[in-house]
């Protein structure tokens, strides 16, 4: 509690006029006795701890209320000031407290505001950093969402444009990495046809050339004077310069076809008058034969295609029937429509073709029955020609076994 005391004015007149004077003496003395240490032995522990020329403040213990004071007392000893020390010290304490966990309410608010504000400033450079990641392992999909035109956004922008030019660049690269793979794959394929091209031809002229040899010496020699052996050794000149001539020719077209050289002219072209035109120019051969030819004319069927490379697909697949035939004799030319192509199949009778040479009848030269072949003058190219051919107009063709037979087909389209 504070209370203020001028005992000077306490004995004045206008301030003691509802008092008689004993009262006003023993009031006084009262007042003196309780504030004055010195004459009061129940106020103990007095300690100065300031002390001017004008007033002095000091602490002390009253025993009587068991509490510290605090006095301010001027020069004239006369007390200003008291307060209760210990309502001081609580209140101190309460403050402390109070100060205290407003300070730690204010620590932890300040670090979840700082955490709040340093998880939305570093997001952005997080998800920077993410996408650099991806790009170091040349994923270029994901794209940094431009929020702000400040240095984070500028840094989004140039994150975005180095992305898609190392995405351009990098396919460029694959692409021109492919092309030049194919470049060599090609090098190495013409390479390695014109080796089998050699080899295959040499090999094939090899016996042609040995007989041409070996009649031509014998001419020369007069081996047979009469003129019916001489007239043989030349048929049999004429006749094997021809395979070989035929021979090369084929093996020119197909290299040509190979290698894309050949020129491909696509036209519109009815397939039936197409197939009757072969079979009319085949028949002597079937009739030499004894060939039974089944073939059903239909009405006019116009593909797309290359009408005089289908042409010879046509002529191989029918020489190859007629070639490969056996005693029954019967061969069947059909035309299957679909929906959008046509199929054309020539079957003949005869010995299947083994299911493991089945795939390997297109290759160059390859012959299933080699004795055979060279009794027709058969040079095994003419199905390598055919598959050439399909495969330069990009469609299909193929053989399969039948119950007394084989069946070669290819398939046309019928809009272009």
């Amino acid at each position: 509690f504070l209370i203020y005391i001028f005992t000077n004015y306490l004995s004045s007149s206008y301030m003691i006029d509802d008092y008689d004077k004993k009262d006003t003496q023993q009031i006084n003395s009262l007042i003196k006795e309780y504030w004055y240490s010195g004459s009061n032995p129940e106020l103990e522990n007095k300690k100065d701890i300031k002390s001017t020329s004008e007033y002095t403040v000091y602490t002390l213990f009253d025993s009587r209320v068991q509490s510290n004071y605090l006095d301010l007392v001027n020069e004239s000893k006369t007390i200003i000031l008291r307060t209760n020390f210990e309502m001081m010290k609580e209140s101190t304490n309460v403050s402390n407290k109070f100060l205290a966990y407003i300070g730690m309410l204010a620590i932890g608010f300040g670090v979840f505001v700082t955490f709040i504000i340093s998880k939305e400033f570093t997001r952005p450079i997080l998800e920077l950093a993410t996408i650099a990641e991806k790009m170091s392992c040349l994923n270029f999909e994901e794209k940094y969402l431009v929020k702000s035109n400040d240095e984070i956004g500028q840094l989004g922008n140039s994150i975005n444009n180095l992305s898609s030019r190392l995405e351009s660049t990098i396919s460029e690269l694959k692409q021109a990495n492919n092309e030049l793979l194919t470049d060599i794959n090609n090098k190495n394929k013409i390479d390695q046809m014109r080796q089998e091209f050699l080899s295959n031809v040499s090999h094939e002229l090899k016996t042609p050339i040995s007989l041409i040899q070996g009649y031509a010496e014998g001419l020369k020699e007069n081996i047979n004077d009469d003129p019916e052996g001489r007239e043989f050794y030349c048929e049999v000149i004429i006749d094997e310069s021809h395979k070989m001539n035929e021979l090369v020719k084929k093996l020119l077209s197909l290299n040509q076809i190979e290698f894309g050289n050949a020129q491909i002219n696509i036209e519109r072209f009815d397939v039936v008058d197409l197939i009757k035109s072969v079979l009319d120019s085949t028949r002597i051969l079937m009739e030499q034969k004894k060939v039974l030819l089944h073939y059903e004319e239909k009405q006019p069927i116009y593909v797309w295609s290359d009408k005089y490379l289908i042409e010879d697909v046509i002529i191989n697949y029918i020489n190859n029937a007629i070639n490969h035939v056996d005693y029954s004799g019967i061969i069947e030319v059909k035309v299957i429509e679909m929906q959008d192509i046509i199929r054309v199949a020539v079957f003949n009778t005869g010995e299947n073709i083994p299911e493991e040479d089945i795939d390997k009848i297109w290759d160059k030269f390859y012959k299933v029955d080699k004795s055979r072949t060279r009794e027709y003058g058969g040079s095994g190219i003419g199905l390598s020609i055919v598959k050439a051919i399909m495969n330069s107009l990009n469609h299909d063709c193929g053989a399969i076994n039948r119950k007394v037979g084989v069946e070669f087909w290819f398939e046309l389209d019928k809009n272009i």
